[in-house]
C-alpha cells in the first residue's frame, strides 16, 4: 500500500513535490560545496605553513559550518515542504487510514515520497556544488583567506555524503512532518481533513510561549553582561524567538495581519478581499509567514551588526573575515527564502478550486491576479514587521554592551532592500501558481 500511495500522491500533487526538489537541489549544492573545500583544503599536497594560515582565518571551521548548518537547514526546509505536502494530502491519508492502513504504513508512505522527491536533487546538487566549490576556493584565495599555490582538487566523495545527507534529512523530515497526523485516529484524521485543525494543540502552545519568554529573559539578561559575552550569546536570543514564532505561527500571524492588512482596505474591493483572507487563515498563511521571518531575521541582524560595527568603530572586521560573514548570512537566507517560496507557492497550487470558484461567480482574471499580489504583499509586511522586531531584540542587548546604545546603525540601502527582496519574492512565488490556474478552464 505504501508504494501505491506515493506514487499516487507524486501524481495527483507534482508542484507541492516540485519545492522538495528545489529545497533539497540547494540543500545538496552548499553541502557538496562546503565538503569539497573542506576536503580540497585538508589534503596532503598542503604544506605546514598554508595549513596555519588557513586555521588563523578559519577556512576550515568555516567549511565545517556550513556544512552541518546546510544539514540543519535542510532538514528544516524539506520539513516545512513536506509538511505543507502532508497537509494537502490529509483527505487522502485519511481515507486509506478508515480503510485500514496502519500508522507506520502512512509516515513509510510520506518517507517514500521525500526520497523520490531529494535523492534525484542530491545527485544533481552534488555535480552543481563541486562547480561552485571552484568559484568558492578561488573567491577565497583572492580575498587572502587561502594561500597562493594550495592545490584545489573535486573528489568523489562528495556524491555519498550528498546522498547521505538528502535520505537523512528527507526521512527525519517526512518522519517529522506526517508523525502526528499518522496517529489520529480514522474519524478524527477525516474530521479534521474536512474541516482543518483547530487550535495549536496542548504542547505547541506552552511550548511557543517558553521558548518566546526565554528569549525576553536572555535578552535581559545579556544587557548585563560584557560586550563579547553578549555578542557570543545573541544567536541563541535569535534561536530562541526563531522558535517561538514558528510554535506560535497562527495565534502571531493573525493579530500581525491584521494590523499590518489595515491600511490595505484603502486600495480598492481587491486589496479588501486579500486582507480579509489573510485574517481569516492564519494557519494556512503563517506556514508562509514563519520562514519569512527567519530569512529576515537572519539577514537583518548580520548585515546591521557588521554596519554598527563599521560606523562605529571605522571597522567590521578583517575584509576576509566580513566576506565570509556575508557568504554564510546569504546561505541561510536562501534556505529559508526557498521554504517560503515553496509554501507560498503551494497554498496558492491548493487554491485552484476557490479561483474557480471566484471566476465562475464573475471575477475577471485580473481581478484575481491582483488579489494574489495584495496578498503577497500583504504576507511579506507582516514577516518584516515580525523579522524586524525579532531582529531589534536580538541585537539589543549585543549593542547595548558593546557600544552603549542598543539601537543599530543601518544603511540607507537597507529598508528598501529588504522590503523589495521581500515583495518580489512573495509576489512572483504567489503569482506565478495563480497565473497557471487562471489558463485553465474555470470548469
Amino acid at each position: 500500500m505504501g508504494t501505491g500511495l506515493s506514487l499516487s500522491a507524486l501524481r495527483g500533487h507534482r508542484p507541492a513535490f516540485v519545492g522538495t526538489v528545489v529545497a533539497a537541489l540547494f540543500a545538496a549544492i552548499v553541502v557538496s560545496a562546503s565538503a569539497t573545500v573542506l576536503i580540497a583544503t585538508g589534503g596532503d599536497g598542503v604544506s605546514a605553513q598554508a595549513r596555519r594560515t588557513m586555521t588563523a582565518n578559519s577556512v576550515g571551521d568555516t567549511a565545517v559550518v556550513l556544512l552541518m548548518v546546510s544539514i540543519y537547514m535542510s532538514i528544516f526546509v524539506v520539513a516545512s515542504t513536506m509538511g505543507t505536502a502532508v497537509v494537502q494530502q490529509h483527505r487522502e491519508l485519511a481515507l486509506v487510514r478508515a480503510v485500514g492502513a496502519r500508522p507506520r504504513q502512512v509516515r513509510r508512505a510520506v518517507a517514500a515520497q521525500a526520497l523520490a522527491a531529494s535523492v534525484p536533487a542530491a545527485l544533481v546538487g552534488a555535480v552543481l556544488g563541486s562547480a561552485l566549490s571552484r568559484l568558492w576556493f578561488d573567491a577565497m584565495v583572492t580575498h587572502g583567506l587561502i594561500p597562493q599555490g594550495v592545490p584545489f582538487g573535486f573528489t568523489w566523495l562528495v556524491l555519498p555524503i550528498c546522498v547521505g545527507v538528502a535520505v537523512v534529512t528527507s526521512t527525519a523530515a517526512a518522519m517529522l512532518s506526517s508523525l502526528r497526523f499518522s496517529l489520529l485516529r480514522p474519524a478524527r484524521a477525516l474530521d479534521e481533513a474536512t474541516a482543518g485543525r483547530r487550535g495549536l494543540g496542548r504542547v505547541r502552545a506552552p511550548l511557543g510561549v517558553i521558548a518566546v519568554a526565554g528569549g525576553l529573559f536572555l535578552s535581559v539578561l545579556l544587557s548585563r553582561q560584557d560586550a563579547e559575552e553578549a555578542g557570543q550569546a545573541a544567536f541563541f536570543v535569535l534561536i530562541l524567538f526563531c522558535v517561538g514564532v514558528g510554535l506560535l505561527g497562527p495565534r502571531l500571524v493573525g493579530p500581525a495581519a491584521r494590523i499590518v492588512s489595515a491600511p490595505f482596505g484603502r486600495f480598492g474591493v481587491t486589496a479588501q478581499l486579500a486582507a480579509l483572507n489573510v485574517r481569516s487563515q492564519p494557519r494556512r498563511f503563517s506556514a508562509a509567514v514563519v520562514p519569512l521571518v527567519l530569512a529576515t531575521g537572519f539577514g537583518l541582524i548580520k548585515i546591521m551588526t557588521l554596519a554598527t560595527a563599521q560606523h562605529r568603530t571605522g571597522s567590521a572586521g578583517s575584509p576576509g573575515d566580513v566576506w565570509l560573514e556575508y557568504l554564510g548570512t546569504a546561505l541561510y537566507t536562501g534556505f529559508a527564502a526557498i521554504a517560503a517560496a515553496n509554501t507560498l507557492a503551494m497554498i496558492s497550487f491548493e487554491r485552484r478550486r476557490d479561483i474557480a470558484l471566484l471566476r465562475v461567480v464573475g471575477t475577471s482574471p485580473s481581478q484575481v491576479r491582483a488579489m494574489a499580489v495584495w496578498e503577497a504583499l500583504i504576507v511579506a509586511a507582516t514577516a518584516l514587521v515580525l523579522g524586524t522586531a525579532i531582529a531589534l531584540l536580538t541585537l539589543a542587548p549585543m549593542l547595548g554592551t558593546a557600544y552603549g546604545s542598543p539601537f543599530p546603525y543601518v544603511p540607507w540601502q537597507l529598508p528598501p532592500g529588504a522590503v523589495a527582496g521581500t515583495a518580489a519574492l512573495t509576489v512572483l512565488a504567489t503569482g506565478i501558481p495563480v497565473h497557471t490556474a487562471l489558463r485553465r478552464p474555470a470548469v
